[in-house]
Parts: C-alpha cells; structure tokens; sequence
C-alpha cells in the first residue's frame, strides 16, 4: 500500500468504528480480515494510526472544536496528522490527492483547518486539564479523588502504548532458559520488576514464530494480570476456583503455579469463550488438573451450589468497567460496550455472594478487576465484609510497593495495567 491508501484506511475504519456498537479492535480486526491483500506491514503502520487517533480523541475535538470545524473522521485524522506526525500542508495535499485508493483532495475548508494546525501542538497550555489527560467527564470527579495531585501524571501515562509481556510457564521451562531461547529467535527479553513468573520484551517481537511460544513455555499476558494470579499463592496439590476464567489467562497461571497437581475448576457464562481455553491448556500440558464448568448450563450451577466449604482458593476475576486497560482499549473511555457502571456493580455483588460459600475455612477469596473506580473495588469489598464476618482482610506486604492492604496497580508507578485485588482469607472459626 502507498501512504495515501494507509491513511485511506485509517479514515475508513474510524468511518466504522465510529457507528459501531463492537470494540475499535473488533473494527480493525473485521476490516484486515477480509482485505488479505493487506500486508503485514501495512496492517500495523494502519492499526497504529487508527489507535493514536483514538487516544487523542479529546484533544483533536478540542482543536476541532476551536476551529469551528466538523467532528469527522476525516477531520480527527487531518488534525492528527498536522498535530501528531506534524506533516505540512504541502505533503498532506499529495496524499490528499484523490486518486485510485488515496483519499479525496483536500475541500478548501480542510485546507484552511490544516493551515490553521500547522505548527501547533497536539497539547495546547489552553486544553482544560482533563483534556490533556483525555479524561471522560462521567470518570473524572472519581478519578481525580483516586490519584489526587497524580490526575494528569496517573492519565497521561494511560496514553502511551503498552509493553508486550510475557509470563513463563514454569512447569515447563525456568526463566534464564526460556530468555536464552527466545534471544536466539531474535526476541529479546528482561525479567518484569513485580512478578516473579514474568519477561517483558524489547520493541516489536514476532512471539508465534519462536521455539519457546511454539513449546508452550510462554504466554502473552500482562505483568498485571500475572500478579492477580500470583497473589492467590496457589501451590501443588490445592483445589482451586476459577470462577470468572474466561479465556483462561489466570487459570493458565495457576496451573503453572501449582506444578500440574491439584484441581483447578475454570467457569464462566460465557462458554464460547470458556471453551477456548482447552488448547491452550493443552499446549501447557496443565489440561489434566482442568475441569470446564460453564455456568450458562443449569447442572453445574447446581453443582456449585454443592460446594460449600470445599476450595482452598475462590479467584474473582469480575466483570468490570475496563477503566484499567485504557492503553490497550482507548476507545473504552468514550464508549460503553456491555453493562452500565451501576449494572457492573450488582453483577460483581452478585458473584461474590455465590462463590464466597465455597471458600473453605481457612482459605483464600481474591477479589479482582481490572478497573480503577473505587466504587468497583474498596466500596464492593467494604459492602462484602460488613455482611460476611467469617471473612477478614489478608493485607499485602507494604514493602513491595503493589498497595497495601490491597493491590493497585497503575500504569505511571508500575508500568503494568491498571488493576485491584484483594485478598481476603475466611476465618477457621
């Protein structure tokens, strides 16, 4: 593709993304899927490019909006590139030039908005704060009394791209083995500062064509999520819940973590999803310690409601605003998918009181989103222990500085995604 018909492809798929009710990187990928004629290269410059424009969403509205200009697709994609990549007027006319696959010449309005943009800066002094930190108005007020004087520091580092990292598994492979492998096909690694199990990769890495992702030896998962698992201390021989498994990311971890003995129990409503989990557990060679209960199937509803009183850990991975994966999902901040914030707090509610009977005495509930909002996380673990004294709150270590008595985890202080847990443990008496 020439770069005309890159950024031809960019406005187009915002031109979708912009009156779809599925996720931006649903949109991008339904729109390379059925253009194969799209290489490798083109497809990441492109998907790069539709992503920084949804980062800057509030930013070019305010420049858009200074200039009195149109709220288009096709305008937040000239501003980004005046602004953000800094193309002149000249060179944007020639790939503005209508001809086969580039977009069409430049309207004398759009002329006048590039002129207007030359020079300036994607962050204008004159942006209210919360502009600048692309902050929605529905988050801001509870955002602001979470991070205090950090507001703008905490958002802004919600702006940048996120690493790509991976956790070992090491029922298979030690960590200095698999980094040796994965340097020897050109990926190079370093160890994640908080989870013990983790690698983060240096710059772009082609994992599917290693000898370590080939082997099962790695999995690609955020050093955040890692520490959800982490924290549940799974080891040899436990029984196990993972209620919310979804895909399997945490299960894979705790299966890892307990060194292929035990039972780990994986539910979810969504069984489609829960289904996909079998080979990857497979190709980790933990499928033997599994079992799938979906929840959409009465008879192991049923059986839950059997197991009181039977794990040694209940892992809560709820549903939750996303409000922690903004690097990731940029267009999470001004669009909502699924639940409402106050119909995601009742669903949260709802697991709690279901799976929390099936921790045993003297076990472990670790309650976790991946959101920011601490009506989805302190406020539901205070609702939860004012009605269930049998549980107390197990505070982490202070000194290894994910929070205490909870972990949170950002983005600007960790480098990880935005998480919360709790690890709360039911009294034996």
């Amino acid at each position: 593709m020439k770069p005309a018909s890159r950024i031809e492809a960019t406005i187009d798929i915002l031109s979708k993304g912009h009156l779809a009710r599925v996720p931006l990187d649903t949109t991008v990928g339904d729109y390379m899927r059925v253009r194969r004629y799209i290489g490798a290269k083109d497809r990441s410059e492109t998907a790069e490019r539709v992503y920084n424009v949804t980062r800057a969403h509030a930013r070019l509205h305010w420049w858009l909006e200074k200039l009195k200009a149109d709220i288009t697709p096709r305008n937040r994609v000239i501003a980004w590139l005046m602004l953000g990549e800094k193309i002149p007027v000249k060179r944007l006319a020639d790939l503005f030039d209508g001809s086969k696959y580039a977009p069409n010449a430049l309207s004398e309005d759009e002329t006048r908005l590039a002129q207007a943009l030359e020079g300036q800066d994607l962050d204008s002094p004159e942006m209210p704060e919360a502009v600048r930190a692309e902050c929605p108005p529905d988050y801001e007020t509870a955002l602001r009394s979470l991070f205090g004087n950090d507001f703008l520091k905490e958002m802004q580092a919600m702006l940048t791209p996120a690493p790509l990292d991976l956790r070992v598994n090491l029922f298979l492979a030690q960590k200095d083995k698999v980094m040796k492998f994965l340097e020897a096909d050109n990926v190079k690694t370093t160890e994640t500062p908080y989870s013990p199990w983790g690698l983060r990769c240096e710059g772009k890495a082609f994992l599917s064509r290693t000898k370590a992702s080939q082997k099962g030896w790695v999995e690609i998962q955020d050093e955040g999520s890692q520490l959800i698992a982490y924290l549940c201390g799974a080891k040899p021989g436990m029984q196990v819940l993972d209620y919310c498994a979804g895909a399997g990311g945490k299960t894979l971890a705790l299966g890892s973590a307990m060194l292929r003995k035990g039972r780990i129990v994986a539910m979810d409503l969504d069984e489609k999803r829960l289904m996909k989990g079998k080979e990857r557990y497979k190709k980790a060679q933990i499928t033997d310690i599994i079992e799938i209960r979906p929840l959409s199937d009465e008879k192991h509803r049923r059986w839950l409601k059997r197991q009181k009183g039977t794990f040694d850990i209940v892992l809560l991975d709820v549903p939750c605003s996303g409000t922690g994966t903004w690097r990731r999902n940029p267009d999470m901040r001004w669009r909502v998918y699924g639940p409402s914030l106050e119909e995601l707090k009742t669903i949260q509610t709802e697991i709690v009181e279901k799976a929390a009977p099936c921790v045993k005495p003297g076990g472990i509930l670790v309650y976790a989103t991946c959101s920011l909002l601490e009506d989805e996380n302190e406020r539901q673990i205070e609702r939860f222990l004012a009605s269930h004294p049998d549980f107390e709150i197990e505070p982490l270590e202070p000194g290894k500085g994910l929070g205490s008595p909870f972990m949170r985890l950002t983005p600007a202080r960790h480098g990880t995604d935005g998480f919360f847990a709790a690890r709360l443990r039911r009294r034996s008496e």
